[in-house]
């Protein structure tokens, strides 16, 4: 890896988060130079404009959402017991590290769908990948005799997303995580009910 390239994973790695926790117009030039200890000559020397770093910095919050999940998955044979890692780890999001800012698909979601092109684009097509993921996930469990035959794979994949993103939503607005935990417990049950 070249210098360059070094220290564009390091701009891109340092303001993920405050991407993620103020959104791409709530972030200023002055909290890229603060969080990153750069200059503005050096952060422009590696990166375009501010839409360039956003949409890196998107996609390294993706990324290591999905590969926090994945490692969690990865580590469970039965299908069921793989989909019910979603709402036992979603039960703690406010206390995990990664999640420090909310779900940055969510975040990017509701700042970008009107103001943002470039960046709805991303949040939709990371909102599609992750419903592709959970169908996958049950087909492979009706394959494996684990989940029901009859289960519509996507309809069920577009369910989970969409209620955890709205509880996510929730209890961030609210501060308060009653409602997360009823929607974790109806999801988990909706789970359970797949099972062959």
């Amino acid at each position: 890896m070249t210098k360059a390239e070094r220290t564009r994973q390091f701009i891109v790695k340092k303001t993920a988060a405050i991407f993620n926790e103020k959104g791409y117009a709530g972030t200023s030039l002055s909290d890229l130079i603060n969080v990153t200890g750069l200059s503005k000559g050096c952060i422009y020397g590696n990166f375009k404009n501010k839409d360039e770093i956003a949409l890196a910095a998107f996609d390294f919050n993706k990324d290591r959402l999905s590969a926090y999940f994945e490692n969690k998955i990865s580590k469970i044979e039965n299908s069921v017991e793989r989909l019910l890692v979603y709402p036992k780890v979603l039960r703690n999001f406010l206390i995990i590290p990664i999640w420090k800012g909310g779900c940055p698909i969510l975040n990017t979601s509701t700042e970008a769908d009107d103001t943002h092109p470039l960046l709805k684009k991303k949040a939709a097509s990371a909102l599609s990948s992750w419903q592709d993921r959970i169908a996958v996930e049950i087909k492979r469990g009706i394959e494996r005799k684990e989940i029901k035959a009859d289960t519509h794979a996507m309809e069920v994949a577009v369910v989970m997303v969409l209620l955890i993103e709205s509880a996510v939503m929730q209890t961030k607005v609210s501060e308060s995580t009653s409602e997360l935990n009823i929607a974790m417990g109806f999801l988990e049950k909706l789970i359970r009910n797949l099972e062959a």
